[in-house]
């Protein structure tokens, strides 16, 4: 076996490896650049500029970076959010350029008190890839495989790896971070380690995401992103869907249903199932929008999430980030958001102790579970209670804080004091305990305050961009 490669800058202290080059390991490169060199090992031809990759299947669905995130990654990386506009994404304020139908009816616009960064994945991931491929504290290896952990189950000490030319070499590490993705073969790597098993919680509520993309009307540059979301306390398949603008004057469209309400992948059944959603008014803004691309569907929405931080002897010198942590349902749109802020706390962690410190590792996996466990707890709450979801059903608790959570969702349409603390949580800016401040409660139980809007809140310009000469529902 060859030599551990050296990092860029030559020296031999401080190496870091992270497994892939998606976004949760490029800005886990980015949190890790001030402390060590950094090698990146990547599986794939990375491209260049905003073009799709093999390794990222699910990009062509709506991807969300929610505000919570977006400041993770501009404290990872400062001006990438500006970079990300320049390149074409946009920032969207909420509530203000938020139209959403859910229990509670469409929902009052108001003044911004969280936003998010609206673009297609790939531009949102090529725009950190440029920056961090420049870095010269950060080399990454493209189309070279991971074989697995150097080491043993007390301490990891590298990786193996298989390059491009086909041969086989070890890189040596004070710390490996797996940020792999939904397919990441961590828990085969620790396995051959003789790691314990980390438990392991599942629940599908048999999920089907449709999405397509479309031509915007002229005129819907400022456009707000759209929301059609079921009332998750009847019994019924949910069935909802996203209008989300992004970069070159587009609409990226997402459907999606549960199971018994699933959308199809074809084209001409695609309006069919928005105008049949709760309210039909995705369908009539994508009737008049020109397609761009055939329908791309997917069934891999299981929520998944592996508890190692709760491995009693967790292994120095690795840790685990992304979803090679936890896995979401995508319409939550929260995986980005929490991979941001779990490098984050991984910067956070190696500049208070130190990259090869005892205990650093165990330390970064338990500050990991906190964002993890809040989008978490969002999705699984929501998506075990749709008819046929399979997983652990919730507990006393759980089920009340559901229902109160519903109640929340149904005042925020109404009450500005709610929205803002619904929109924290959601974003992943604020903690849960948020909605349970007393004056959150009160606004929750005194309910939305009047009437539901009967139409979607736009103004009078929005409306006659997006549906032309139509101008009712």
């Amino acid at each position: 076996m060859s030599e551990p490669v050296r990092g860029p800058l030559g020296s031999a202290a401080g190496r870091a490896v992270v497994i892939g080059a998606g976004l949760a390991g490029l800005l886990a490169a980015a949190a890790l650049r001030d402390h060590a060199e950094v090698t990146v090992v990547e599986r794939d031809a990375l491209p260049e500029g905003a073009a799709p990759r093999r390794g990222v299947p699910q990009a062509r669905h709506r991807h969300l970076l929610w505000s919570g995130g977006a400041r993770a990654a501009e404290e990872l990386l400062p001006g990438v959010t500006e970079a990300w506009l320049a390149a074409g994404a946009r920032r969207i304020p909420l509530p203000t350029g938020l139209v959403a139908f859910s229990a509670g009816g469409w929902a009052r616009r108001g003044p911004e008190t969280e936003f998010l960064i609206a673009c297609g994945r790939d531009l949102l991931e090529s725009v950190v890839r440029a920056r961090l491929v420049a870095d010269p504290r950060v080399t990454v290896l493209e189309r070279t495989d991971m074989l697995g952990l150097e080491g043993d189950a007390a301490r990891v000490t590298g990786v193996r790896v298989r390059t491009a030319e086909g041969g086989h070499r070890a890189l040596a590490a004070d710390l490996v971070v797996d940020s792999s993705g939904r397919g990441s073969r961590g828990t085969a790597w620790l396995d051959a380690l003789g790691v314990a098993p980390a438990p392991m919680e599942e629940v599908d509520a048999g999920l089907v995401c449709a999405s397509r993309v479309f031509r915007a009307p002229a005129g819907t540059e400022e456009h707000p992103m759209v929301e059609v979301r079921p009332d998750a306390a009847r019994p019924v398949p949910g069935r909802g869907a996203t209008v989300l603008p992004i970069e070159d004057g587009r609409w990226l469209v997402t459907l999606w249903g549960t199971r018994g309400g699933q959308p199809a992948g074809a084209a001409d059944a695609f309006e069919e199932f928005a105008r049949g959603l709760p309210h039909p008014f995705v369908g009539e803004l994508i009737s008049h929008a020109e397609p761009l691309t055939d329908v791309a569907l997917t069934r891999s929405t299981v929520n998944r999430r592996r508890f190692f931080e709760k491995v009693s002897d967790w292994p120095e010198g690795f840790v685990v980030i992304g979803d090679a942590v936890a896995t979401y349902n995508p319409v939550h749109g929260h995986g980005m958001s929490v991979a941001a802020q779990s490098a984050l706390a991984l910067r956070e962690r190696v500049a208070e102790h130190g990259l090869a410190a005892p205990g650093l590792a165990r330390r970064v996996q338990r500050a990991v579970a906190r964002p993890v466990a809040l989008a978490w707890e969002l999705a699984t709450g929501t998506d075990i209670r749709h008819p046929e979801a399979m997983g652990k059903r919730p507990g006393a608790l759980r089920t009340l804080f559901g229902r109160y959570l519903d109640r929340s969702i149904r005042a925020a349409a109404g009450r500005p004091l709610v929205s803002e603390a619904l929109l924290g949580v959601i974003t992943l800016s604020r903690p849960v305990g948020s909605l349970l401040n007393s004056k959150v409660v009160m606004a929750v139980l005194r309910g939305p305050g009047g009437p539901p809007l009967t139409e979607p809140p736009l103004t009078g310009r929005e409306r006659e961009a997006s549906l032309g000469a139509v101008a009712q529902l």
